[in-house]
């Protein structure tokens, strides 16, 4: 009987935490890369100074 509750625990609670977490971390990376990129890209540019 604890079988069931346990699988039913992993799938509503655990499952959807989990993917939640790891997108979360993909796309603070994706997004700390994009921005690093970009400030590489333009600098001495004025658009930088404005975006801040």
């Amino acid at each position: 009987m604890l079988g069931p509750i346990i699988i039913a625990i992993i799938i509503v609670i655990a499952i959807p935490v989990s993917l939640m977490l790891t997108g979360l971390l993909v796309s603070a990376a994706f997004s700390w890369s994009l921005t690093t990129d970009a400030e590489a890209r333009n600098e001495g540019s004025e658009f930088i100074d404005l975006n801040t």
